[in-house]
C-alpha cells in the first residue's frame, strides 16, 4: 500500500505526504517498528501512542497516523490526520480484508480459543497458504493488526475474537466479516462484567451477527447455551462433539493422562484415528472443532490426523516438561477460569504414573460476586483429583479453594496457601518429591508463571 491509498481509505488529511510513498508494514509500538512502517498512534488505557511519534520517525517510520497534527512534529513530520486513530485503524483492516482473496475463519469461546486457532491453522496448512493471528491478538487493536497481514495474500486467515464486555465481538465481526465462524463453548469467564452466564452467552452469540446464507458456523453440539442461540442463523451449521448426532464426533476415546488423548473421529467424509499430545477432553474438543473446519475446507482426513498428532501446546497453555528426578511439570500458567481448572485437573488424575499429584492454583480474576463460590467449586474438583499437595496463591478467594478441598476430604496438611507466586515457588521447590506431577495454573494477574520459571531453573 501507499500513504495516499491509506489516506483515501480512512478519509484522512495528508500532511507533507507523497501519495506514492510505499508502506512496508504497520506498527502500533515504536519499539518494534521496522523502517518503512506506518506508525499508528493509538490511545490505550496506559499509554498514548501520540507520545511516541518522534521515536517512531527516529526508527525509520515512513509516516504516522495521528488524531492531531501537532503530534507529527515539524519540520520532519509526515503523516495522516484523522478524528479517531483506532476507528481508522479498524477501517483500514476491514478494507484490506475486503480486497484480499482470503477466506476468513474467526474463532471465539470462553476457553480454548487460542489452541483452537492454532489447531485450525495447522490443519488448513496441509492444503492452503494460511495466515493466523499472532498469540492472542483478539481485541479491537489486535484483530486489525492480524487482518493487516492479509497484504501477504494468504488463501485463508484464521483469527481469534475475544471479549470481556457486550458489544465487543459484534465490532470484531464487523471488522473481520468472517466466512466461517467457530464458537467453542460458554463458561463463567469475565463474569465480573456480566450478570449471569446467560448474558455471557448472549455476548458470545454476537459471533453470529451479519451472517448470510453463504456463512458457516461451527459449534459445540454439547453446549446447550450455544445450540439454543442458533435458531435464526441463516447459513450452514456444522457441529462437533462426543455424541453421534454431531457432524464431526469423537468415539472410542482413550484418555492417556499427561500423554494426551486418542480417539476415532467420525466425519461426513469418513473416519480416522487421531492421537494428540494435547491434554484432556477439553483439548480433544478443540481438535474436533479444528477438524470440522478442515473438513469444510476439504483437507484430506489423513493429512489432518497426521498434523494433529504433531501439533504441540502453545507456550504456557498446557505445555508438558519432563524434569529431573522424574518430575513432570504441566505449565498451564497463561490464564485461568473455573471450567479450565477443572479440565486441567482431569489428566492429572487419570495419568497412570505412580507419582504424587501436585497442583499450584492461582486466584481466578474477574469473577465478580460469584468469585468465592466458583473458587470453592474448584476446591471440590481439586479434592476429587486426589492431590497429594495443593498450593493456592492469592487473596481470600484463593484461600477458599483450599478450604473447600479440605471440606471435600483432602487432608489439611496437604493444603498450603501463599499470598504471592514468589512465595509459592519457594515453598514448592523445597517440598518436591521424585516422580511428582505438578500442574501450575492461575490468572495472569497472579503471575504463577514465576512458579514455572523457578521449577525449570531448579530441575531442568
Amino acid at each position: 500500500m501507499t500513504l495516499g491509498e491509506v489516506a483515501r481509505v480512512v478519509d484522512g488529511r495528508q500532511v507533507m505526504v507523497g501519495s506514492e510513498t510505499p508502506i512496508n508494514g504497520f506498527s502500533i509500538d515504536s519499539r518494534s517498528l521496522a523502517p518503512g512502517d506506518l506508525f499508528v498512534a493509538i490511545r490505550g488505557d496506559r499509554y498514548d501512542g501520540h507520545e511516541f511519534v518522534s521515536e517512531a520517525f527516529a526508527r525509520g517510520a515512513c509516516g504516522a497516523l495521528v488524531s492531531h497534527e501537532s503530534a507529527l512534529g515539524m519540520p520532519t513530520g509526515v503523516g495522516i490526520v484523522v478524528h479517531d486513530t483506532l476507528s481508522a485503524f479498524q477501517l483500514l483492516a476491514r478494507y484490506i480484508r475486503r480486497i484480499s482473496d482470503a477466506r476468513v475463519v474467526a474463532i471465539t469461546g470462553s476457553i480454548g480459543k487460542t489452541t483452537t486457532k492454532e489447531l485450525t491453522a495447522g490443519l488448513l496448512e496441509a492444503r492452503y497458504r494460511v495466515c493466523r493471528s499472532r498469540g492472542n491478538l483478539n481485541n479491537a487493536i489486535g484483530l486489525p493488526l492480524s487482518l493487516l497481514e492479509l497484504r501477504t495474500r494468504p488463501e485463508v486467515a484464521v483469527v481469534e475474537l475475544g471479549m470481556n464486555r457486550s458489544g465487543e465481538i459484534s465490532r470484531l465481526v464487523e471488522i473481520s466479516e468472517p466466512d466461517v465462524r467457530v464458537w467453542t463453548n460458554v463458561a463463567e469467564v469475565h463474569s465480573e462484567f456480566f450478570s449471569s452466564i446467560e448474558s455471557i452467552a448472549d455476548a458470545k452469540s454476537e459471533i453470529l451477527e451479519g451472517a448470510s446464507v453463504d456463512t458457516t458456523v461451527v459449534v459445540n453440539a454439547e453446549d446447550r447455551r450455544i445450540m439454543t442461540r442458533l435458531t435464526d442463523f441463516p447459513g450452514q451449521i456444522e457441529t462437533f462433539g462426543f455424541g453421534s448426532e454431531a457432524s464431526v464426533a469423537a468415539a472410542e476415546v482413550e484418555d492417556r493422562g499427561l500423554e494426551g488423548t486418542r480417539a476415532l473421529i467420525r466425519t461426513p467424509v469418513g473416519s480416522t484415528m487421531v492421537s494428540t499430545p494435547l491434554l484432556g477432553r477439553s483439548n480433544l474438543s478443540n481438535v474436533l472443532a479444528a477438524m470440522t473446519v478442515a473438513v469444510k475446507f476439504e483437507v484430506p482426513l489423513e493429512a489432518a490426523a497426521e498434523r494433529v498428532s504433531k501439533l504441540q501446546a502453545a507456550p504456557h497453555r498446557g505445555q508438558v516438561h519432563h524434569l529431573q528426578r522424574g518430575i513432570v511439570l504441566v505449565d498451564d500458567s497463561y490464564n485461568s477460569n473455573p471450567l479450565a481448572v477443572e479440565a486441567a485437573l482431569v489428566p492429572l488424575r487419570r495419568d497412570l504414573r505412580r507419582g504424587r499429584r501436585v497442583a499450584v492454583l492461582g486466584q481466578m480474576l474477574e469473577l465478580g460476586k460469584r468469585s468465592t463460590a466458583l473458587h470453592r467449586r474448584v476446591g471440590f474438583a481439586a479434592a476429587e483429583a486426589g492431590l497429594g499437595l495443593l498450593i493456592t496463591v492469592g487473596e481470600a478467594p484463593a484461600r477458599a479453594v483450599g478450604t473447600a478441598a479440605v471440606e471435600a476430604g483432602l487432608a489439611a496438611d496437604r493444603v498450603l496457601h501463599c499470598d504471592n507466586s514468589e512465595g509459592a515457588a519457594n515453598r514448592l521447590v523445597g517440598m518436591l518429591e521424585d516422580g511428582d506431577m505438578v500442574l501450575v495454573k492461575g490468572s495472569r494477574g497472579v503471575r504463577v508463571e514465576l512458579v514455572v520459571e523457578r521449577l525449570l531453573a531448579e530441575c531442568s
